[in-house]
Formats: structure tokens, sequence, C-alpha cells
């Protein structure tokens, strides 16, 4: 039996890719929970694991040759799943070609937009109505690139792939980024097939009574302080 895989976690969009992907291949894996409103995230040997400071990452015991390896950066870590147990993204040149972008395109555009957008929008102590409607907006014209993708194909590549598990976490808080599924009709119908997959469920609980146990992150100063105020250390 294969050895659990340590996955360093706190229930976020970028945690439930790496949920999601463990949870559709069936593999054994065990959370560590890493608290980021509490500063967790710069413990010296979570540091070794992650230089960036940021979960997800993952220590696999049985990697390349056998030996531990770890992975930050949620983008790789899937795209090491994947290659690994050879499911949700494809071998064949060009069909990989697709995942990658449309997995790209979250990691550069949709992830870091959105967040942007939950920022101004949720925890800014000012609102600055040009950096809400910069990021509203912006938001709002990569959904609709995904409805337009979403017109003719079920999943971003084709298939259901990594780069599904990428995107649904950040469609899932479109009313904290101040979208309207309803304006997307062929996103909607892809936001309601992908969440209704059953490893898609557990992958998002998760982590639901860690998350419950804190201050909603717009009341939690100290949390904000954390998060928001990180300069070169």
């Amino acid at each position: 039996m294969s050895k659990p895989i340590d996955l360093y976690f706190w229930p976020t969009p970028n945690g439930f890719k790496i949920t999601i992907m463990l949870e559709e291949l069936g593999v054994p894996y065990d959370v560590k929970y890493v608290n980021i409103g509490r500063g967790e995230q710069f413990a010296p040997e979570f540091l070794k694991i992650s230089p960036n400071n940021r979960m997800p990452a993952i220590v696999d015991p049985e990697g390349p040759g056998g030996e531990p390896v770890s992975v930050f950066e949620s983008g790789a870590i899937l795209q090491y799943l994947g290659r690994k147990y050879g499911r949700f993204y494809p071998t064949e040149e060009r069909a990989r070609i697709q995942v990658e972008e449309w997995l790209f395109w979250q990691m550069g555009g949709l992830g870091p937009m959105a967040g942007q957008a939950h920022h101004f929008r949720q925890y800014a102590p000012e609102k600055i109505r040009y950096a809400i409607d910069r990021y509203t907006n912006e938001v709002n014209r990569l959904y609709g690139v995904m409805n337009t993708r979403l017109a003719e194909n079920d999943y971003l590549a084709g298939d259901y792939s990594i780069a599904d598990m990428a995107c649904i976490g950040w469609v899932r808080s479109y009313e904290n980024q101040g979208q309207t599924l309803e304006d997307f009709p062929n996103l909607k119908r892809w936001f309601d097939a992908v969440l209704a997959r059953p490893a898609v469920q557990r992958g998002i609980a998760v982590g639901k009574e860690e998350r419950e146990r804190q201050k909603s992150l717009a009341e939690d100063k100290e949390a904000q302080k954390i998060l928001f105020g990180q300069r070169a250390r």
C-alpha cells in the first residue's frame, strides 16, 4: 500500500485544488494544516518545503526513484500528481497543451484577478472605487472567456482535467467577486456539473471545521495584518 502524501493546506481556493485532485485520484494523504491567518506559513520547517511561504505544498514520500520529493505551487502540484498517476493530465501532446493553457490561464489570470477583487471588495479598509471596478470588471471579462470556451466544450480542456480543478474553487466565490452566474449560462452549467462530482464535494469539505473556528477574515485584524502586510524578510 502506498504511503500517504503529506499535504500542507489551508481551506482556500488554491488549497482546494489539491484536495480535489487527491480525492479524484483516491490516493491516501495526510493533511498538515498551515493556518495562514496566524503566520504558520513562516515557520522555518515549512519554508524548506515552500520557500514562497504559501500553501499548498506536498511531500510525497514515494517520489521519483522511490525517494521523497516536495512540491510547492498549486499548478506544479497538479501537474506532478497528474504525471505520476496518469489521470486528469493527458499524455497526448495536443490534449496536454489545452490543459496547460487553461491551467496557466487560471494561475496567471483568474486566481490573481479574483483575489484582488476579493481584497478590494471585502477587506480593504478604504472602499477605493477605481480598484473595485478595475478588478470586478476584469473578473467579469475572465468569466466571459470561460463562458465562450464552455459553449462548445463540456470542460475547459475538453475532458475533465486539472484545469477544471484549478478553476472551480475560484468561481465558487463568484458572489464575493461581484459576479452573477446567471449572466454566464455555459459557465453556470460547468460550475454545477463540477460541483456535483463527489470527489469535488469531498475536497471542498476538507478543513471546514478549521475554517469555521476562525473569525471572518473581514473581522480578523490580526490575520489581515499577517496576510496583507508582508514584505521581504
